[in-house]
């Protein structure tokens, strides 16, 4: 029987606690013995599922989707409307409700108050910042370029204590230590506060790593493991990580030059994965692991050159939806591996259940389904992503850097995908469509529209059974933002 928090402590098939982590950029490619092992150890333990498809390409629609279970056009949270509705139920405000204690650390600055990912915890911990502020120097960090952050530098310095906010700023841009970008941080203050801890109330904890996004920049012993023979630290380290500018043609990128980022992408899964090994140690130290559900997945994944792109934006191939996911403890112990198909807005759902909690309110606003542990009875047969707007906008590239080359206007688009064990279709609002056969073309190079009518008649038909009518999705106007939220946007070309 539940609880009066609608938590259902006796059943057998509970934890207490669950742990998410996110291994931002991450792509299910790159993840395997050699880069992350302690990942490899958790999926031969637990139950690792070979098909998880992220919702979205980028981080603000991923996690908007992982954090309510909806789809991009359900919870408008995109590149054209950059904050998550308020109205909708969010996993740690179920779990907040439930009784657990709830604290969230994000190394994304996307992943904060600003942008409605605060609802539900106790505590967010900004791991840009050197001292906790209510202050968010986000802006800066997300800048693109010298001017955009010193545009947010001027309209963030004096938006609470100058002192504090020069501190924040000067720590993330200049003396964040070479090799990290907040994980031995993180996972220090994580071990700490485990240690310390003297709340009876079970957990919910999610984490955030950002080290395999750009720039990468692993520390030098992990880069030397990755590299390839004739090349040097130095060497991979001196080229220029600029998606948009790449994107937008302004500089070239050889293949050499992408076999050397691919090696420093790769060593910083490597080191993130010890960063993990750390955070189980501190959950087996506390005396919390056997009795904690420890997921860790990816919000999306990441073009090192593939299709002639670099960075996640503009498109839907499997290098950025197709994400690692595992999930270890309780009834996913023991589970192997799974290839049915999955997604990562099926977690609110599944967290939930495997913790004894029941939120009706959640539960009805999803637009996922439980995972459950053993072989599915009823498997999905397809799963879908969007791409809603391009991030950053078309305009936003331009005052950047003038005229653009045609490709890029290309890319100014809504996209949605659907994919079965067998195909992959995708469409655009401006009748771009390609058809992949997945088995015999996982690199998804060979388009099959004009090979496969019926196909492509069939998998359109099932998109627009799932979704509203390309071109109707628009910014709602449901999300109150902070008036200061919206000049930053805006001043950073966002609205």
């Amino acid at each position: 029987m539940a609880d009066s928090n609608g938590r259902d402590p006796a059943s057998h098939d509970t934890v207490r606690n669950v742990v998410l982590v996110v291994f931002d950029t991450a792509r299910a490619k790159s993840v395997g013995p050699e880069t992350t092992p302690t990942f490899s150890e958790l999926a031969a333990s637990g139950t690792a599922f070979e098909n998880a498809f992220a919702a979205a390409p980028w981080t603000l629609p991923s996690h908007a989707s992982l954090f309510t279970g909806t789809y991009p056009s359900e919870h408008g949270a995109h590149g054209g409307h950059p904050a998550l509705e308020d109205d909708l139920r969010t996993l740690p405000e179920a779990f907040s409700d439930a009784g657990f204690e709830t604290v969230g650390v994000s190394n994304n600055t996307w992943i904060t108050e600003e942008f409605g990912f605060d609802r539900g915890f106790d505590e967010l911990r900004k791991g840009w910042q050197y001292v906790q502020s209510d202050a968010d120097m986000g802006a800066v960090v997300r800048g693109e370029d010298l001017r955009e952050k010193l545009q947010a530098t001027r309209r963030r310095l004096f938006d609470g204590n100058p002192l504090v906010n020069a501190t924040n700023i000067l720590y993330s841009e200049v003396f964040q230590p070479a090799g990290d970008d907040g994980a031995d941080r993180s996972t220090t203050w994580i071990a700490n506060w485990l240690a310390d801890r003297d709340d009876d109330r079970p957990f919910f904890l999610f984490c955030n790593f950002i080290e395999p996004h750009v720039e990468y920049d692993p520390p030098r012993e992990y880069a030397e493991r990755f590299l390839p023979d004739d090349a040097t630290y130095e060497d991979a380290t001196a080229i220029r990580q600029d998606p948009r500018a790449f994107d937008c043609e302004e500089y070239h990128l050889s293949d050499r030059d992408f076999a050397l980022l691919r090696g420093l992408y790769r060593a910083e899964l490597a080191y993130v994965d010890d960063q993990l090994e750390r955070l189980r140690g501190a959950l087996e130290e506390a005396g919390e692991w056997e009795e904690t559900l420890f997921v860790v997945c990816s919000d999306h994944g990441e073009h090192v050159g593939e299709h002639g792109f670099f960075g996640h934006q503009y498109n839907l191939y499997d290098t950025l939806v197709h994400v690692p996911l595992v999930v270890h403890g309780g009834p996913f112990t023991g589970g192997g591996r799974r290839s049915d198909l999955v997604q990562l807005l099926d977690l609110p759902e599944t967290l939930c259940a495997a913790a004894g909690v029941d939120d009706p309110v959640l539960r009805k606003q999803s637009s996922g389904r439980p995972i459950r542990p053993g072989e599915p009875t009823d498997p999905r047969e397809a799963v879908f992503a969007e791409y809603v707007a391009p991030q950053p906008s078309i305009e936003r590239l331009e005052n950047r850097f003038g005229e653009l080359p045609d490709r890029v206007y290309e890319f100014d688009r809504q996209l949605r995908a659907v994919r079965t064990s067998e195909y992959k279709y995708v469409r655009g609002d401006d009748g771009f469509e390609r058809l992949h056969h997945v088995p015999s073309d996982p690199s998804e190079e060979i388009d099959l529209t004009d090979a496969e009518p019926e196909r492509v008649r069939s998998l359109r038909a099932r998109l627009e059974e799932r979704f509203d009518p390309l071109g109707a999705v628009e910014a709602s106007e449901s999300v109150a933002m902070r008036e200061g939220t919206k000049e930053r946007l805006a001043d950073l070309g966002y609205l």
